[in-house]
């Protein structure tokens, strides 16, 4: 799949954020290690594992922050959605596709709640 790859300027230093050239709010890129690794698409039932976060994220009402943060714990990983800058403050250096094949978030990561 075809994701923009965005290098931006912040007070903390230079930041790339991986997204989806058009973004929607149900499409998310998820780091694992602060590396992209996963990609989660909550509309998209026909993978088991997104149907499962729509399940854990959409169902219950929990933030996708929430959700990640009790499968980190449950499964010793470090899984996380990349923030530009906390304090809003950014400059937006350039930005280039990539083509990449990133993995939904594995099932038996997800089953803890099902």
């Amino acid at each position: 799949m075809r994701y923009l790859a965005t290098t931006y300027r912040t007070l903390s230093g230079v930041k790339e954020i991986l997204e989806t050239p058009k973004k929607k709010d149900t499409q998310w890129v998820v780091y694992r290690d602060n590396k992209p690794a996963y990609f989660v698409d909550f509309f998209d039932l026909a993978i088991e594992s997104n149907a499962m976060m729509n399940s854990l994220v959409l169902c219950t009402k929990r933030s996708l922050d929430e959700v990640l943060s009790i499968i980190s714990e449950r499964n010793n990983v470090n899984l996380s959605i990349p923030k530009v800058s906390r304090l809003g403050l950014k400059m937006k250096l350039k930005s280039e596709y990539r083509e990449l094949n990133l993995d939904p978030i594995p099932e038996k990561w997800l089953a803890y709640s099902l």
